[in-house]
C-alpha cells in the first residue's frame, strides 16, 4: 500500500485507500474480517489483527501495565486535565507493548491498539455490578471526562491516532447484569435524550471517538447491536458518526437465543449489520454468507462495514511504514516506568474522597506508637484495582502503604478480621473465627484503621469468573457479610478509629456516619493506592475528591432496579435526603469563595460566565473543584444539576480567579418529546463547593453564592 504523505487530505484518504483494498477481496475474506479476532490476508499483505483491547484505566489483560484507579476513582477527581494525562498514558503503555508484541508476531487478543474505552453509562442505580467502570450518575460531568479521556486515548498527530477509542455500551444500559441478554430496557424519549444520551453525543461530535459499542440489551423493543433507532437514525444520522461500530461480545446471538427478534443466525447477523454494526466481538458475523446467500443482506452493504474497519487501521498507521508512523517509536521501557508510577500516585491521591472528618484527621505521627489495621481489604489486592485492569509490577495494598509509611517508628499491628463477604475466614473454622484478633490488635492500638467495603468479586460484570454474588450486581447496599460487626468492635474499643472504604459504589454506611470520626472513599485506587492512603491519612496532602455518585441512606428508597425511568434516581431526581450528596467531598485546606459574580441576569444565547475568586486562608497547599449548578424554578423542573466545574489548586495564602462559562444549553429542559429548549422564566445559577441542597451545606458548613437569572421567551437549545 502506498505511503500517506503529510500534505494529504487525511481521513478521505484513508477511506479512499480501505476502499481500494477491500475491493481486492473475495466475500469470504471480507466477512472473516468482520470478527474480532481478523486473520491475515497474505496474498493482499494484510496481516492477522484482533480488534479486542481493553484500556479502561489502564492497558489490560496483557501483562504488566500500570493499573490507574478504576474509572470512577478517577470520575470522582473532578479533573477533565488528569482524565487527558491518564489517558495519553494509557494509550502510550497501549503502543509501546504493541509495538514489542509485533516484533515477535504476538497478534493474540489484548495486543491490538483498539480499547474498547471508556465506558459512559450513566450509573443510575448502585446496585449495578459494572458501575465502576462508569464516570458515575450525571450526564454532564461523564460527557466532559469521557471527551477528555478519548482525546488522551486517540492523541492530537494530525496524520495518525495513537490508540481508537470506543464509547461504550450504546445505549440505555446499567443493568441488572443478570438478564442483560434478554432485558428490554424501557425508557421514555425525555430521559433518553436528557440522560442516557448526552455523553455518547459529546464522544461522538466533541471527542470524534473513533468506534461505539452497542449494548446487549434491548432498547424499548430494539436489541441495541440491531437498532435501527439508535445507530442508523441516531448515531449515524442525528450525528453524522463516521467510525466503526463494534458489538458487545457475543451479543449478535442474543437476537435469536434470548431476545426472540429474529429467528435464526443469518437472521441476527443481516439485522445487525443492516442497521450500522461493522464489527462482531464473536464469531456469529461469520453467518453473513448465509445471510448474502438469503437475501437478507447485500455485498455493498458488508462492503461498507468492512471499509469502515480498514479505514481505522489505516488511521492508527497500521498499512503505513513504521518509521512514517511516529507512535512506532515508542519502546517497551516507557510501559510501568518511574513517570507513569509517579502519575499513578497522582491519580489515586486525586481519586480519594474525605466523607466525615471530626477532626481526627490529619493525623501525627509522633503521637502514635502502635496503629491496629484490621478489615478484609486492608491487604486486599483485589481491591485496589477493579475490573479490565491489567497487571501491575507492585501493588501497593491500605496496610502495606501505613507500614511503608510508618517504617520503624510507629508498630503496625494487623488483622484481616472477617471474611469480605462470608461469616468466617477459615474453612473449617467456626463463624466468625478473626473477631477475636481484630479485638485484640484494637486493645493493643492507639488508633485503629479500619479498611471495609467490595472488590471486583463482588460488584463487576455478569459471568466474571469468581463473582461471589453471580450477577455481578449489589442485592443491596449493605457492608456484606461481618464487616459492619467488625466496624462496630472497633468503634467499641474506645480507640480513635478512621474508616477506608474500597468499592467502587455506594454503600449505605450510616453506622460509621453516626459513629465513626473519620471516613475516606477509596474507591479502588489503583496499583499505589495503599501509598496514596495512608499519605491521605496522615496528611502529606489535603483531599480534594468529590463524590461522583450519590450515596443513599436505604436500598428501600430506590426504584425497582429495572425501572429504567431517571424519576427518583440519582440527584438530580431524588426526592430523599442523601446520606452523602452527589458533589460531596471535604478537604483538610482553607480556601474559600471570597467573591462570585456573573456577566448577565438574563439567560441569552450568548451563555453565562461566572466569575469566582478564591483564596486559601490556611496553612497548607490544597485544591477544590468549584461547581456550578442550575435549576430551573418551573414547575417539575428536575433538581439543581451540574453544568459546569474546574479543579484549582491554591498554595496557603495564595489565591486565584477562576472564570466558568455555561453555554445556553445548560438551561436547556427537555420535553417528554424529548426535544430540548429553555423555558421562559426564571433560573437559579448555584456556585460553589458542592451542590446547593440542604444536606450538602449541612456537611460542608458553606452555603454556595446563587443568582438569579430570567430567560424572556422560549428558544430551542
Amino acid at each position: 500500500m502506498p505511503n500517506v504523505s503529510e500534505n494529504e487530505e487525511k481521513i478521505g484518504t484513508y477511506k479512499e485507500r480501505a476502499k481500494r483494498l477491500v475491493s481486492q477481496m473475495t466475500l469470504q475474506e471480507k466477512i472473516r474480517q468482520m470478527v474480532h479476532s481478523a486473520p491475515a490476508i497474505e496474498r493482499l499483505n494484510v496481516k492477522a489483527y484482533n480488534w479486542w483491547n481493553e484500556g479502561l484505566h489502564g492497558v489490560a489483560r496483557a501483562g504488566t501495565a500500570t493499573v490507574f484507579p478504576q474509572a470512577i476513582g478517577l470520575a470522582a477527581t473532578f479533573d477533565e486535565e488528569l482524565l487527558q494525562e491518564v489517558a495519553d498514558a494509557v494509550a502510550t503503555e497501549t503502543r509501546s507493548k504493541f509495538n514489542m508484541q509485533q516484533r515477535y508476531g504476538d497478534t493474540d487478543i489484548y495486543k491490538g491498539l483498539t480499547l474498547w474505552a471508556p465506558n459512559v453509562n450513566i450509573f443510575r442505580d448502585p446496585r449495578w455490578g459494572r458501575g465502576h467502570e462508569t464516570y458515575g450518575e450525571d450526564p454532564y460531568l461523564t460527557s466532559r471526562l469521557a471527551v477528555r479521556f478519548i482525546r488522551g486515548l486517540q492523541g492530537d498527530d494530525e496524520n495518525y491516532l495513537k490508540t481508537a477509542a470506543c464509547a461504550k455500551h450504546f445505549a440505555v444500559h446499567s443493568g441488572p447484569e443478570d438478564v442483560r441478554h434478554s432485558f428490554n430496557a424501557v425508557v421514555s424519549d425525555k430521559d433518553l435524550r436528557e440522560t442516557y444520551l448526552p455523553a455518547f453525543r459529546a464522544c461522538v461530535q466533541e471527542a470524534k471517538v473513533e468506534a461505539v459499542m452497542g449494548a446487549y440489551n434491548r432498547t424499548n423493543g430494539e436489541p441495541c447491536c440491531g437498532s435501527e433507532r439508535l445507530l442508523k437514525q441516531i448515531l449515524r444520522g442525528e450525528w453524522g458518526f463516521d467510525g466503526h461500530v463494534v458489538s458487545d461480545c457475543w451479543a449478535i446471538r442474543d437476537f435469536h437465543l434470548h431476545h426472540k427478534v429474529t429467528s435464526n443466525e443469518a437472521e441476527s447477523v443481516a439485522l445487525a449489520v443492516k442497521n450500522g454494526c461493522d464489527l462482531n466481538c464473536g464469531s456469529l458475523f461469520l453467518f453473513l454468507q448465509d445471510a448474502v446467500d438469503q437475501g437478507l443482506v447485500t455485498e455493498d452493504e458488508i462492503d461498507k462495514a468492512v471499509t469502515r474497519l480498514f479505514t481505522t487501521r489505516m488511521k492508527l498507521g497500521l498499512f503505513d511504514e513504521p518509521e512514517n508512523v511516529p507512535f512506532s517509536s515508542i519502546g517497551y521501557a516507557e510501559t510501568d516506568s518511574p513517570a507513569m508510577r509517579e502519575l499513578n500516585l497522582k491519580a489515586s491521591r486525586r481519586s480519594l474522597v474525605l466523607l466525615k472528618n471530626d477532626g481526627l484527621l490529619p493525623l501525627d505521627k509522633s503521637a502514635l506508637r502502635t496503629v491496629g489495621v484490621i478489615g478484609p481489604n486492608a491487604n486486599n489486592r483485589r481491591a485496589l484495582v477493579g475490573n479490565y485492569e491489567g497487571t501491575a509490577s507492585r501493588y501497593i495494598t491500605p496496610l502495606e502503604g501505613l507500614q511503608d509509611y510508618l517504617g520503624g517508628d510507629v508498630r503496625v499491628l494487623y488483622s484481616e478480621g472477617c471474611h469480605l463477604f462470608q461469616d468466617k475466614v477459615g474453612g473449617l473454622a467456626a463463624p466468625g473465627d478473626r473477631l477475636a484478633e481484630a479485638k485484640g490488635v484494637c486493645a493493643e492500638s492507639d488508633l485503629i484503621v479500619v479498611c471495609l467495603g467490595l472488590d471486583s468479586g463482588l460488584e463487576g460484570e455478569e459471568g466474571d469468573m469468581g463473582n461471589a454474588f453471580a450477577s455481578g450486581d449489589k442485592p443491596d447496599l449493605r457492608l456484606p457479610g461481618q464487616q459492619e460487626e467488625l466496624l462496630r468492635i472497633a468503634c467499641d474499643s474506645g480507640k480513635p478509629v478512621a474508616l477506608v472504604l474500597l468499592a467502587g459504589s455506594a454503600l449505605a454506611v450510616n453506622y460509621a456516619d453516626e459513629h465513626i470520626p473519620a471516613i475516606v472513599q477509596g474507591w479502588y485506587p489503583g496499583a499505589q493506592g495503599g501509598r496514596a492512603i495512608a499519605e491521605l491519612l496522615f496528611g502529606e496532602f489535603a483531599p480534594s475528591g468529590k463524590l461522583p455518585v450519590t450515596f443513599y441512606r436505604t436500598t428501600e428508597e430506590l426504584p425497582a432496579f429495572t425501572d429504567y425511568s431517571m424519576e427518583n434516581r440519582t440527584y438530580r431526581y431524588m426526592k430523599n435526603e442523601a446520606l452523602y450528596p452527589f458533589g460531596f467531598g471535604l478537604t483538610y485546606g482553607g480556601i474559600d469563595v471570597e467573591s462570585a459574580g456573573i456577566d448577565t441576569d438574563a439567560v441569552t444565547e450568548n451563555g453565562v460566565r461566572a466569575t469566582v475568586r478564591l483564596v486559601n486562608r490556611g496553612t497548607r497547599a490544597a485544591a477544590e473543584v468549584v461547581q456550578a449548578y442550575v435549576k430551573s424554578e418551573t414547575e417539575g423542573a428536575p433538581n439543581a444539576q451540574l453544568k459546569a466545574f474546574r479543579r484549582v489548586s491554591l498554595e496557603a495564602g495564595a489565591s486565584a480567579e477562576i472564570e466558568l462559562f455555561l453555554p445556553p444549553d445548560a438551561f436547556a429542559l427537555f420535553g417528554e418529546d424529548g426535544a430540548s429548549s429553555i423555558a421562559e422564566g426564571t433560573y437559579t445559577l448555584h456556585l460553589g463547593f458542592s451542590q446547593p441542597d440542604r444536606r450538602s451545606v449541612e456537611l460542608t458548613g458553606r452555603t454556595p453564592e446563587s443568582f438569579v437569572l430570567t430567560a424572556s421567551a422560549a428558544g430551542r437549545a
